[in-house]
C-alpha cells in the first residue's frame, strides 16, 4: 500500500529532501513529493518576477484576472525555488523545454527540466485557492481543482468514460465526486503529456475499479484544502507519497531556497 505523509497547513516545515538521479527507471516503486500553497494569503507584490524566464514574465503581464496571474506566479517562482537545489543552481538558472507530443511527435509533450540525464521530472496545478506541485524521478502529473458547479458537474461528466459517468451518476452528481475523478484523469493526461486533447471517453481513471485504470500508471487523490479535489498520477507504481503545506513566505520576494 502507498504511504502516505500529510503535512497539515501550519505544522513545521518538512525536512529538505534531496532528489537522487534515476538514470534507468526499474520496476521499484517510485517516491512522490507534492507541495501545496494557499493563494489567498498573497498578493502580487510579494511575488519577485526576476527569478522568472522572458516567457514566464509575460504571461504574467498579459491582460489575466488578478487571480489568475497570482496563482501562476505563485507557482511558477515556488516550482522553481524546489528545483533549483535539485539541481544545483539558482532559481532563476532553471531552464525548462517541451518533450515531444505522445500524439504528433510536436514540440508541445508534458514540460520537462531542460538539464542533465536524470534531472527530476515535476508537474504543476494551480486552482482557486491552492497551487499544487509534484516532483519525482519519473513521469508525473497532478491536478488541483476547486468544487465546480452543478451545471458544469452535468455538462462535463456526459463527456466523460461511462464507468466515469456511472460513479458520478451514483454519488448524485455531488461536485464534490466530479472534481475528484476529473482531478485524477487531469493528472493521468498530463503525466503522459497529452493533456484534453485526448478524448475524455478513452481512459478510466475513477475510483472503483484499480484493475481497470491505464495500464503502467499509477493514480492517487490528494488530501487538500476544503472545497477542492486533487490528485496526482506517476509512471510506474507509488511508493512513499508526501505532501507539504508551504508556507506563503517561501515564494516572497528575497526568501529563495527549499524550506528546511
Amino acid at each position: 500500500m502507498t504511504d502516505v505523509i500529510t503535512d497539515r497547513p501550519g505544522d513545521p516545515a518538512p525536512e529538505s529532501r534531496t532528489h537522487t538521479p534515476e538514470t534507468a527507471p526499474g520496476p521499484g516503486r517510485v517516491d512522490v513529493d507534492l507541495w501545496q500553497l494557499r493563494v489567498d494569503h498573497l498578493a502580487e507584490d510579494d511575488l519577485d518576477p526576476s527569478e522568472l524566464d522572458a516567457e514566464e514574465r509575460d504571461r504574467l503581464a498579459a491582460p489575466l484576472r488578478v487571480a489568475d496571474r497570482l496563482r501562476y506566479g505563485i507557482g511558477h517562482v515556488a516550482l522553481r525555488r524546489l528545483l533549483a537545489p535539485r539541481l544545483g543552481v539558482g532559481p532563476a538558472a532553471v531552464a525548462y523545454r517541451r518533450e515531444p507530443c505522445p500524439g504528433c511527435g510536436g514540440p508541445h509533450g508534458r514540460p520537462a527540466v531542460d538539464g542533465p540525464p536524470g534531472a527530476p521530472h515535476f508537474s504543476l496545478s494551480h486552482s482557486g485557492d491552492v497551487v499544487l506541485i509534484g516532483i519525482a524521478a519519473r513521469p508525473l502529473g497532478v491536478d488541483v481543482e476547486s468544487f465546480p458547479k452543478a451545471a458544469t458537474v452535468r455538462e462535463v461528466t456526459s463527456v466523460l468514460h461511462p464507468a466515469e459517468r456511472a460513479e458520478i451518476a451514483g454519488a448524485g452528481h455531488a461536485p464534490d465526486a466530479f472534481a475528484r475523478i476529473w482531478c485524477r484523469k487531469e493528472a493521468y493526461l498530463k503525466g503522459i503529456g497529452i493533456g484534453v486533447a485526448r478524448s475524455l471517453d478513452k481512459d478510466y481513471l475513477g475510483e472503483r475499479d484499480p484493475s481497470a485504470l491505464p495500464s503502467g500508471w499509477d493514480v492517487r487523490g490528494v488530501p487538500t484544502a476544503g472545497g477542492h479535489a486533487a490528485a496526482v498520477a506517476v509512471e510506474g507504481s507509488m511508493g512513499r507519497v508526501r505532501t507539504s503545506w508551504l508556507p506563503a513566505a517561501f515564494v516572497t520576494a528575497g526568501t529563495a531556497g527549499e524550506p528546511s
